[in-house]
């Protein structure tokens, strides 16, 4: 069990504020917090219910090697820490991880650079599209949503700890990574056709807001545009959707 000042601490990670303050985050659901234990990431506690512990003794065995401690809340107090409206009685605390490389020691060929998206679903399917597509690298600009919002680690499916991610990214980082040279693409509505677009050089694949596009700064600092022709009626796709077209194009040129 946990003190009240514990659970307070704990709950307050539902908040950004806290969150940057404290860099750690929580998760929810038994797949994200597997995947968490896995990874390179440290956790801090893992917490479940009473009606979790009874329902899955082998996970509890499991998770007692793997995590740094367990401790066994009530429901009402597990509501205090959970962001989902039904959770499944399973949640940790990890700290945030730095990725290990300089950002100026990027070497590959392809990476996914996120501008101004605010939605948090969004944000976290394309995390999990890059991981699909083995993307490992995701740089974020700082007009974008946290990515440590419950909201995006939810959508990850857990593909948030398989990646590296480099948030807060301004524009002399952008400049530094053109000089080490990468060239910035970026997905706009009137770009060049992306199912003939090839290119052969290291590059930063941009995907922004769907309503109002690429941001000014990134548009001056752009060597090129791609596009999704469409064929029907729709205004545009969801930046997730299109994101996921180009980033399996890109990933599988001929």
């Amino acid at each position: 069990m946990i003190s009240k000042n514990e659970l307070k601490y704990f709950s307050s990670l539902l908040i950004k504020k806290f969150r940057q303050q404290e860099e750690k985050f929580i998760v929810e659901g038994l797949k994200t917090v597997e995947e968490g234990l896995n990874s390179s990431y440290k956790s801090e506690a893992v917490f479940v219910t009473p009606a979790f512990m009874d329902s899955f003794p082998d996970v509890i065995t499991i998770l007692k090697k793997k995590a740094n401690k367990v401790l066994e809340l009530k429901s009402i107090d597990f509501q205090k820490i959970s962001d989902t409206k039904s959770p499944q009685g399973i949640a940790a605390v990890f700290n945030k991880n730095y990725p290990k490389k300089n950002l100026n020691d990027l070497k590959d060929k392809l990476v996914v650079l996120i501008d101004n998206i605010s939605d948090p679903g969004n944000l976290g399917t394309i995390i999990r599209t890059c991981d699909w597509f083995g993307l490992y690298n995701i740089l974020i600009t700082d007009q974008s949503v946290e990515y440590l919002n419950p909201k995006v680690i939810r959508a990850t499916m857990g593909s948030l700890f398989h990646i590296n991610i480099y948030d807060e990214i301004y524009e002399n980082d952008l400049a530094n990574l053109k000089s080490n040279g990468y060239q910035i693409v970026c997905a706009d509505i009137k770009g060049k056709n992306i199912f003939s677009y090839k290119t052969n050089k290291k590059t930063l694949i941009t995907f922004s807001n769907e309503s109002i596009g690429p941001s000014e700064m990134l548009k001056s600092l752009s060597d090129d545009f791609i596009t999704i022709p469409g064929k029907g009626r729709a205004e545009s796709l969801n930046v997730s959707s299109a994101a996921a077209i180009v980033i399996a194009r890109l990933t599988n040129e001929p």
